[in-house]
């Protein structure tokens, strides 16, 4: 049985070959696609199939898909201009008989306050009108979104962003790989859609704390107003569309967008979520 991966040459994309492969999935049974031949090479070093895809080219895709029982199409490209290659992958997939389509969507897709995820709401309406039986893996916030916090707080001590008191339940990219994973090598995931978030929801006063313990230094949090952070990234040399862009995002995660712990992750991989600081530990 084949199981295809758009999107295989990614960070989510290349530790869902591994977790596939460490559940025993044979590399000759995956189909690695995506756009650059020179990053599939090292798939093909690893005895995985693979194939160079212009999703542009709705019939060649097709072709490349035919006999694929499984197809995971991992999201990808800008926000706001996506929806239409996510449309093409699905109806190439839909014309090659690919008997179950899964997608990485966002946490609560439908109703969700994020923004953000208004691509992925309308990805899942293209997934559900082409008739082919689907399970959308609804990710929520990836740990490693946050690095960036923890380079700041080790050199200067303070993170400072508009978040305030507003809780993240993150886990790390490897964990929502292994759902996926799970998702493609067992049955019975059909028609069903999977809330995938850490099991614990975080605020970055809890960051700062964690982060000071890992690092044995003192570490602060300071709360900023939109309007004081929106200064503060003009001052960084951001421009005006990014640094808008950064304070609606941190609106919508102060609000909750990324609160959510249904369980479904730790239930589908079988363990718990990676704690926050296992993950920081790593980074330290």
């Amino acid at each position: 049985m084949t199981t295809a991966i758009i999107g295989a040459t990614g960070q989510l994309g290349t530790l869902t070959v591994d977790a596939l492969l460490e559940r025993g999935v044979p590399a000759g049974d995956i189909l690695a696609l995506g756009r650059d031949a020179g990053r599939l090479a090292a798939f093909s070093e690893r005895g995985l199939r693979t194939a160079v895809i212009d999703l542009d080219d709705v019939e060649g895709t097709a072709k490349t898909l035919d006999g694929v029982e499984k197809l995971l199409l991992v999201s990808f490209g800008d926000l706001g201009t996506r929806i239409s290659q996510h449309g093409n992958a699905i109806e190439a997939a839909r014309k090659a008989g690919v008997g179950h389509l899964i997608y990485t969507s966002g946490l609560e897709a439908p109703t969700t306050i994020l923004q953000l995820a208004a691509d992925h709401k309308a990805t899942e309406e293209l997934v559900t009108a082409s008739g082919i039986p689907a399970t959308f893996l609804r990710n929520g916030w990836y740990t490693e979104n946050h690095l960036q916090d923890f380079k700041t707080a080790r050199e200067h001590g303070v993170i400072a962003n508009s978040i305030g008191e507003g809780r993240i339940a993150t886990a790390p990219r490897k964990n929502f790989a292994e759902a996926a994973a799970v998702v493609l090598s067992t049955p019975g995931h059909e028609g069903k859609a999977y809330e995938l978030s850490g099991d614990t929801a975080w605020n970055f006063e809890e960051f700062a704390a964690t982060a000071a313990e890992i690092l044995g230094k003192p570490v602060a949090y300071q709360a900023l107003t939109s309007e004081q952070e929106r200064e503060q990234l003009l001052g960084f040399g951001l421009d005006e569309g990014t640094a808008s862009f950064m304070v609606t995002l941190n609106a919508n995660l102060r609000d909750g967008a990324m609160a959510p712990t249904s369980g479904d992750l730790a239930r589908l991989i079988g363990h718990p979520t990676e704690p926050l600081a296992e993950t920081l530990r790593t980074w330290a």
